[in-house]
């Protein structure tokens, strides 16, 4: 079974677990390189599976080799690979870091981000919005915790994510620095560009959204990953997403 070197750029929170996804090193016309989401033969990918042999966990910015056995493309998640977590563990070759990473990022946005937002024909992208705006929720009594994030991006019209509550954000990372923040904002919290940008001393931001398994008969926007350039740190606590 071939070894592939995967770009992570996603890491996120599913209630049943968590879903990756990132680059391989093969080009693509659309989306400059090769999309793959690793998935299971049965059963979901959980945090486990994206551990390697040391213990750690995979985290967005990790090239990993992945042992992909064979593509299984279920329309509109196209890119959806079986990986073998069991015999060939996640290994941690380099990571994608400082002017390299924002170098990265500018050159590598999608040429179609419609396929995904409009069309969905397929379902990850990488961007760079115009416009971010972000909000953090956590309810004192039943514990419910949201993270969302608006954007606009060129003529592309999506409502729920031009909309001031935005989408969904599944990036564990993000989700980590937004319960962080909330310690000294109780409630909720939101943030227009500007302020998110002054917060973490970042001067560009990348998204890569994703479009969710079928649910109420549609594949919903979400994002899978909030990359700030220069990146941010943050504790996880994987206990806690």
């Amino acid at each position: 079974m071939p070894t592939e070197e995967v770009l992570i750029l996603a890491m996120t929170y599913m209630r049943s677990g968590i879903c990756t996804a990132g680059f391989t090193t093969e080009t693509d016309p659309v989306s400059r390189l090769r999309w793959v989401r690793p998935a299971k033969e049965y059963g979901n990918v959980l945090l486990g599976d994206m551990t390697d042999a040391t213990g750690r966990v995979v985290q967005c910015g990790d090239v990993v080799e992945l042992e992909i056995k064979k593509p299984c493309p279920e329309p509109p998640h196209t890119e959806d690979v079986i990986t073998d977590f069991i015999y060939h563990r996640p290994r941690l070759l380099r990571r994608l870091e400082g002017e390299r990473r924002a170098r990265f990022f500018a050159t590598h946005l999608d040429l179609a981000p419609e396929d995904v937002l409009a069309h969905q024909t397929r379902s990850l992208c990488l961007i760079r919005p115009d416009q971010v705006w972000a909000r953090f929720s956590l309810d004192p009594l039943s514990g419910k915790y949201e993270a969302r994030l608006g954007f606009h991006l060129g003529n592309l019209r999506h409502a729920r994510a031009n909309s001031q509550r935005g989408i969904p954000v599944t990036d564990l990372k993000w989700r980590a620095l937004g319960r962080a923040w909330l310690r000294h904002f109780p409630g909720q919290l939101a943030l227009t560009g500007s302020e998110l940008s002054e917060r973490l001393q970042a001067t560009d931001v990348y998204l890569t959204l994703g479009l969710s398994r079928g649910y109420q008969g549609r594949y919903w926007l979400m994002v899978i990953g909030v990359h700030m350039v220069p990146d941010y740190e943050v504790e996880i606590d994987y206990n806690n997403p």
